[in-house]
């Protein structure tokens, strides 16, 4: 159990969906749970509108990257730094082991899913790092 601030830079290729919905979550489950977790998504759209990349400091700046999928992952595997100091591994290891599912052509219901996905992932990733949550609203 950790009770520094944990940092997190979720991942997709996509530029549009699973990251900035993964960033979301995590950082409100986080809140809801008083935890000090900072989140960041590459590839996402930030508030000024500018999409960003992965970058080498990423690798030192952050301690967990987490893939929304196997081809992000191995992607982040191979582009780490030798003297990477994160943690690089799929979201949904803390889950089920699978991916978040691409919702961009399943319409509502492929949102819904990757949404459910997210939350469940993201208290999975917080109750291995922080502990179990204890009847969070």
């Amino acid at each position: 159990m950790s009770e520094k601030e944990v940092s997190v830079l979720i991942v997709c290729l996509g530029n549009i969906c699973r990251s900035p919905m993964g960033h979301a979550v995590l950082a409100h489950e986080a809140k809801k749970r008083g935890l000090p977790v900072v989140v960041d998504s590459a590839y996402s759209i930030p508030i000024n509108h500018r999409a960003r990349a992965v970058e080498s400091s990423d690798f030192k700046t952050f301690d967990y990257i987490l893939a929304s999928d196997n081809a992000n992952l191995s992607n982040l595997k191979s582009m780490a730094p030798k003297d990477s100091t994160a943690t690089i591994t799929l979201f949904g290891a803390y889950g089920d082991n699978n991916p978040i599912a691409d919702p961009y052509y399943g319409g509502i219901n492929g949102f819904e899913k990757a949404y459910d996905q997210c939350v469940r992932y993201s208290n999975g990733f917080l109750d291995q790092i922080f502990g179990k949550k204890e009847n969070v609203l």
